[in-house]
């Protein structure tokens, strides 16, 4: 199956630490992309996208990753900034600016304050699927395992200069958005667009393509977009999401009938795994029950056992690194400030474009 994958990133003044709204200077100086890989604006000034091209296997996926923070870390270097690899901003821009253009215009013009400040970043994750009936489907199977992948993903714990004391400050940031979080269960594809041109229709999206959804069958491409982590401290972090990702979809598409969980406890399991990440309890949407963290992640490894084939190992020791060294959010946390969080997670232009260990 193929897999693709897109990484937000903040621009940072490496003096103040804080964004800088100077996305469309960063963009002009990108080179070195690999074959069919893209680098595009986002909302805020001080974002910037980087798209994989779509990949057969993990050790390709991996390569590009590794070109593409390289490619917009350089850009960002020959303009005086770092390109920094976290899910919120650990400093507020004390003057944020969004991006020119008459579709983020009218994003502005629907959500206005919510998006004024909002420079969240994720981790999203593209897998090929045959047709729009299997994606959504695979998206009522992936409804139970996004608050896992989104524990696993955490990496964004300041907010304007604090520690919130959550895993993923960008969750809570995207949850004041209308149809954040974990999907509903829909019945075929026809549903799933009935239910998005309601919500276009009663103007609380902007058009069809702008569902803030964990999953969903993409607008654009022939893929399952999974969208549960925040940016990937490391393109190890981003190869896991990814890994997993593939797994899932490849278990759910000759599943039977998706589980009817109870959407209230969905929403407790996200808001648990925000909160806690993987260093404290979780919730299982199937169960409905507290358990720790890291009792579900080994229960997702199970779950997509087969489906990993001989990446087995390979994501298996990923796991292990992240239990071991901690997610993006303990990371960044154990640095010791927003500050030092900040350069931590500033990505180099050579090695493999990750931030510094």
């Amino acid at each position: 199956m193929t897999v693709g994958v897109e990484e937000e990133f903040l621009l940072v003044d490496p003096a103040t630490r804080r964004p800088v709204a100077r996305a469309a200077d960063v963009l002009a100086r990108v080179r070195d992309l690999p074959p069919g890989a893209r680098a595009h604006r986002e909302l805020s000034g001080a974002q910037v996208e980087f798209a994989t091209g779509v990949c057969a296997s993990l050790d390709e996926l991996r390569d590009q990753l590794v070109a593409g923070r390289r490619a917009l870390a350089a850009a960002a270097h020959a303009e005086g900034w770092w390109l920094v690899a976290s899910g919120s901003p650990p400093l507020a821009d004390p003057r944020p600016a969004l991006s020119a253009g008459e579709r983020f215009e009218r994003i502005e013009s629907v959500y206005r304050a919510q998006v004024a400040g909002y420079q969240c970043c994720g981790c999203h994750v593209h897998v090929g699927v045959p047709d729009r009936e299997t994606a959504v489907h695979v998206v009522n199977h992936l409804r139970r395992w996004l608050p896992t992948l989104l524990a696993l993903g955490g990496n964004s714990p300041f907010d304007r200069d604090h520690d919130t004391g959550y895993a993923s400050w960008r969750m809570m940031d995207q949850a004041r958005f209308p149809n954040s979080g974990v999907p509903p269960l829909f019945r075929t594809a026809a549903d799933h667009d009935a239910r998005v041109a309601r919500l276009v229709a009663s103007g609380a999206l902007v058009d069809a393509s702008q569902t803030f959804w964990l999953a969903r069958p993409s607008p654009r491409y022939p893929t399952v977009e999974v969208r549960a982590a925040d940016t990937a401290a490391t393109v190890d972090d981003a190869l896991l999401q990814a890994g997993l990702t593939r797994a899932l979809v490849d278990t759910a598409r000759t599943a039977g009938a998706a589980p009817e969980l109870d959407d209230q406890v969905v929403a407790a399991a996200v808001w648990s795994a925000a909160r806690h990440g993987l260093s404290g309890p979780g919730v299982d949407p199937l169960t409905a029950r507290q358990v720790p963290a890291v009792a579900l992640v080994e229960a997702l490894l199970e779950h997509v056992s087969d489906a990993l084939g001989d990446d087995r190992d390979v994501i298996r020791a990923l796991v292990r690194d992240v239990l071991d060294r901690g997610t993006g959010a303990q990371r960044q946390l154990r640095a010791g400030s927003p500050e030092a969080a900040v350069e931590l997670l500033a990505c180099t232009p050579t090695g493999t474009g990750s931030p510094r260990p």
